[in-house]
């Protein structure tokens, strides 16, 4: 396993601020990788090109598309799903599966707006949904050494 930075503040209490670092996490095995990014926000992407950089060739990026609004105070912890588009763009990940959405109104986009704003991120940039989408509830999947 590999920790790499994700852009995010950190507060757990009354008076600790910013005194933990959040990480991402690339998971290696039988030479396959997994990007798995909690929350981040987008910044200049210059994240998602070191990850790149650093771990050619990644089988599958799990990215968030969720918590993004108002944009004012949400930008710097958490990317839109046209961030996300574009990190998936900046990974050059075959496959990445959109997170971090749905299970309960946590910011001020409305709860199904996550998937309807990745579709229309996807399209704008000439993404077709097998290549990023969005799992059901409960579903799984197998990653597959190749």
């Amino acid at each position: 396993m590999h920790v790499e930075p994700t852009l995010h503040w950190s507060a757990r209490g009354a008076g600790d601020r910013m005194h933990a670092l959040w990480a991402s996490f690339v998971i290696e095995a039988a030479g396959r990788k997994v990007y798995c990014v909690g929350d981040t926000g987008f910044g200049d992407g210059a994240t998602f090109a070191r990850v790149r950089r650093r771990h050619p060739g990644l089988a599958l990026a799990l990215l968030p598309i969720g918590a993004y609004e108002p944009r004012w105070f949400m930008r710097a912890v958490h990317m839109n799903p046209a961030e996300a588009v574009q990190a998936h763009i900046d990974l050059g990940a075959p496959e990445t599966i959109g997170m971090h959405f749905g299970t309960f109104q946590l910011t001020a986009e409305g709860i199904d707006d996550p998937i309807r704003d990745l579709e229309e991120a996807r399209r704008a940039n000439g993404i077709p949904a097998s290549r990023f989408r969005v799992m059901d509830f409960g579903e799984s999947m197998r990653v597959t050494v190749r």
